[in-house]
């Protein structure tokens, strides 16, 4: 049976045939070894088709609260057609038998997921060569897929190609399942939202800014999403998370300053003018406290694109959210005839980037002037500026709104009905959920959004 298992021009690549077979005998034999396995192994590492679907039903039948043993394993291989009733017997019977000992269980998986990386980077190589040999890509496109791909392989990231969805499902969608119900906080932690700190925000959003998703922080000048990321990017640090935020219209020295007079409840102007009272002082002291140990990055490299932003990312190890300021003053990796061609160009790389790296990237980005015309001001998705690829390419896109903001722009507008310490955050799209208003405070003084106290429940 075992001599069916590959075809001629696969027989080249690294595997080994004795520690798959030693790795399913082992469950086979001693199903006590299920939970190190599964924790270890993944149906991609791998090779012979059929000892995928071997390790497949084995899983499945755990998931479903079934016990294993071979005859288990071999009525769910033959209802999908892997095995016949006399060879499927023979060789489960054979592979668990044949095990040495189950106590090496580790061992042989690691031999298995070897062989894995060596024939993926083999693999991976071949690409490299074809698609540099088409010369239909500029160097830096080049570079940047091949950094891309390796930066895959260690990652431990499947780039084989199409994996089938019961596959995805079992080895994916189940263990993100029972992690998300574990009750280590840590591990649970690793699937959650990251929280924006914002609690109605979070809980419009499903617990906050989840991984590979690209989030666009929609706003006119003024309106205040600078002051808005910035709140986020602090909140996820003090939290315990690692965020790296890329400004290309302030220094790092103004960002540091403004997210200081934040924490320190110091107007800001105070900062610039240096008229600092020994009170004062007390406050930047235990705000310093506060921000001490939040793993909070700022970059200010200006003209700065995707691939060098994707590239520090990397090279920090352990970032668990991008943030970018904004998105209108960034340069795309490749010549464009026009801006909106641009844009798309970034949006899409962008995108790309969250789904890569697996983190949230929160980008700002300015709105046309049209929300000026409208009767109440709210902005809307077409209000996106140079581009219908920015609401295409996100999966959430947050718009901010202050009322007082157009009140103070406008001599007869009536002030008395205007709250100039709210403001709004409209959910304008959400591929994860529903859209939403959302009212949270805001402190101009401080530059501060905020939860708002909810006294009722909005309909």
């Amino acid at each position: 049976m075992e001599t069916n298992f590959l075809s001629g021009e696969n027989m080249n690549l690294p595997y080994s045939l004795d520690a798959e077979q030693a790795v399913l005998g082992s469950l086979l034999k001693d199903p006590s070894c299920l939970p190190l396995v599964s924790d270890m192994l993944k149906t991609e590492h791998l090779y012979i088709p059929q000892h995928k679907e071997i390790y497949t039903a084995i899983l499945s039948i755990d998931t479903m609260g079934g016990r294993i043993d071979p005859l288990v394993v071999l009525e769910e291989l033959k209802s999908k057609g892997i095995y016949d009733d006399v060879g499927g017997k023979t060789y489960l019977m054979k592979i668990a038998q044949s095990v040495p000992s189950t106590q090496n269980v580790g061992s042989y998986i690691k031999i298995i997921i070897d062989k894995y990386y060596l024939r993926t980077l083999m693999l991976t190589a071949r690409e490299i060569l074809d698609e540099t040999g088409e010369g239909t890509e500029s160097p830096d496109v080049l570079l940047d897929m091949a950094e891309q791909k390796i930066y895959d392989i260690r990652r431990g990231k499947n780039t084989s190609g199409p994996v089938k969805v019961s596959d995805i499902i079992v080895s994916d969608v189940f263990d993100r399942l029972k992690k998300l119900g574990s009750a280590d906080p840590k591990e649970k932690e690793q699937y959650m939202g990251i929280p924006t700190g914002l609690s109605y925000l979070d809980k419009v959003l499903a617990g906050g800014f989840h991984r590979s998703d690209l989030i666009l922080i929609g706003a006119r000048p003024g309106m205040g999403k600078t002051s808005f990321a910035l709140n986020v990017a602090r909140n996820m640090a003090v939290k315990g998370r690692k965020v790296l935020f890329f400004s290309l219209e302030m220094s790092n020295e103004q960002l540091a300053q403004r997210i200081i007079s934040t924490e320190a409840r110091i107007v800001s102007n105070k900062l610039r003018t240096g008229e600092i009272s020994d009170a004062d002082w007390e406050k930047l002291g235990l705000a310093l406290q506060n921000l001490v140990n939040a793993e909070l990055y700022f970059d200010d490299t200006a003209n700065i694109t995707v691939p060098e932003m994707k590239a520090r990312v990397r090279r920090m190890k352990g970032v668990d959210c991008v943030v970018i300021d904004y998105l209108q003053l960034m340069s795309g990796a490749k010549r464009t005839e026009n801006r909106v061609q641009e844009i798309s160009e970034i949006t899409r790389s962008l995108k790309l980037m969250a789904k890569d790296l697996n983190i949230p990237v929160v980008t700002c980005s300015q709105l046309s002037r049209n929300t000026a015309k409208t009767s109440d001001h709210r902005p809307q998705l077409t209000d996106l500026r140079e581009s219908g690829s920015i609401e295409q390419d996100a999966d959430i896109v947050l718009m901010l709104h202050r009322e007082d903001y157009y009140n103070n722009a406008d001599e007869n507008s009536e002030p008395e009905n205007v709250t100039a310490n709210t403001a709004e955050v409209l959910v304008a799209k959400n591929r994860h959920g529903s859209t939403e208003k959302v009212q949270v405070a805001w402190n101009a003084e401080f530059t501060m959004f905020s939860t708002l106290e909810r006294i009722k429940n909005d309909d």
